[in-house]
C-alpha cells in the first residue's frame, strides 16, 4: 500500500516542480523560449496523465472531509489524526470509568463520599459487598 502512495508522491513532486519551472518561463517569456515553453507544457500534460494513472490504483482510499478542512486552514493534516486519537482515548477513559462504576457502585459511594447523608445501613450494605 505504501508503494502506491510513494509512487503518487513522486509524480506529484515532479508535477509541482514542472509547474514551478513553467512559472519561471512564463514570467520572463521571450519568443526564443517558445520551444522550452512547449516542452514544459508537454511535461505537465504527461504529469497529469501519470497522476491520473495513480488515481486508479487508489480508488478505494477515503479521506475524512475534516482533513481537507485542516489543510484549508493551513494546519498539518497529521494533527487531525493526533487529535482523533486523543479524543478516542479521552472517550475510552470516560467509558471505562462508567463501566467500573457499574461493576461496583458501592465503591463509588464509599470511596468518594457522594452521599454524606446516606443511612448507615446503606453504607454498611455497600461496605459488606466490597
Amino acid at each position: 500500500m505504501a508503494e502506491k502512495f510513494d509512487h503518487l508522491e513522486e509524480h506529484l513532486e515532479k508535477f509541482v516542480e514542472n509547474i514551478r519551472q513553467l512559472g519561471i518561463i512564463v514570467s520572463d517569456f521571450q519568443p526564443s523560449s517558445q520551444a522550452g515553453l512547449n516542452q514544459k507544457l508537454n511535461f505537465i500534460v504527461t504529469g497529469l496523465q501519470d497522476i491520473d494513472k495513480c488515481r486508479q490504483q487508489l480508488h478505494d482510499i477515503t479521506v475524512p472531509l475534516e482533513v481537507f478542512e485542516y489543510i484549508d486552514q493551513g494546519r498539518n493534516p497529521q494533527l487531525y489524526t493526533k487529535e482523533c486519537l486523543e479524543r478516542a482515548l479521552a472517550k475510552n477513559e470516560q467509558v471505562k470509568g462508567k463501566i467500573d462504576t457499574m461493576k461496583d457502585p458501592g465503591a463509588v459511594v464509599l470511596g468518594e463520599d457522594r452521599f454524606p447523608g446516606a443511612p448507615k445501613a446503606l453504607i454498611e450494605l455497600f461496605a459488606h459487598k466490597i
